[in-house]
């Protein structure tokens, strides 16, 4: 028997998004349906504070807070209470300079992105930075990362791009070091992120949990790729979406309809409204 469903949190690319970047068009529906119960919709992803305020606004989610950074930084999704973290965990500042002087040094090619709050830095415009800019409709301040360090900036993640076989090669040898206090994970397959030390979306869904005051096994998690996996298995109902890898299919409790194919407002209708 299926607990009850008090509290849904979601992946945001691939999941509330289809292909061409734009929401579920049916999704609102199924949103407004879901406050009229009284059932927060979270909406939780690798995305900055500036790439997911608009997506909260259009969905009129002003209420719920969002888990940016993969956790990293849960703020409110009004962009005036950015001061008002619930969550804020910044990378171990030595490390992020150690990060910093491997990439400049051994890994040029790839592309720096540091991220701090709202803002997204990039130590160079590039192909690569264009393509981010188009999807989070935000652009990049360029700027020298070790000055970020220098001046004192928290860095909430690092985002660093290349092609995918430099990518899996820079994720191995970085693995392969002794960074203490940061992980390591892919979200698409030239996409490596790096956050401090227990950074999850598995977290995020533990403390927002925790804000609303609801069990975890009450909670549903939506997601279509590897970062996803601990938060669907953590969550009392884990849905994962069509398109998501078979290994990410494996780890969810039930599939749903593909993110072209309107599958989280199928799952909303199916397993909570």
């Amino acid at each position: 028997m299926q607990a009850q469903i008090k509290l849904v949190i979601s992946d945001i690319d691939g999941t509330i998004l289809d292909s061409n970047h734009q929401v579920d068009d049916q999704l609102k529906d199924q949103v407004k349906a879901l406050q009229k119960q009284g059932i927060p919709f979270v909406l939780a992803s690798a995305r900055s504070p500036r790439g997911m305020y608009g997506l909260a606004k259009e969905l009129e989610l002003d209420q719920n807070p969002i888990a940016t950074y993969n956790g990293a930084l849960i703020v409110p999704s009004n962009p005036k209470k950015l001061d008002q973290a619930l969550v804020n965990h910044v990378i171990d500042p030595n490390e992020a300079g150690k990060l910093i002087d491997i990439l400049q040094s051994q890994f040029p090619t790839v592309s720096i992105n540091p991220y701090a709050g709202a803002d997204w830095y990039a130590n160079a415009r590039s192909p690569w930075t264009d393509e981010e800019a188009a999807i989070t409709q935000d652009k990049p301040i360029i700027k020298d990362p070790q000055s970020l360090l220098e001046e004192g900036v928290g860095i909430n993640k690092f985002l660093l791009i290349d092609q995918p076989t430099k990518i899996s090669h820079l994720e191995d040898y970085l693995k392969a070091l002794d960074f203490k206090h940061c992980d390591f994970y892919l979200s698409k397959d030239n996409y490596l992120e790096v956050t401090a030390k227990g950074v999850s979306k598995e977290n995020a869904l533990r403390e927002i949990a925790e804000v609303y005051q609801v069990p975890l096994e009450n909670c549903l998690a939506i997601g279509d790729n590897f970062n996803d996996i601990p938060m669907l298995q953590l969550a009392g109902l884990g849905i994962a979406m069509a398109n998501a890898p078979k290994e990410v299919q494996a780890a969810a409790d039930d599939i749903t309809s593909s993110n072209d194919d309107h599958g989280v407002s199928q799952a909303l209708i199916k397993w909570v409204l």
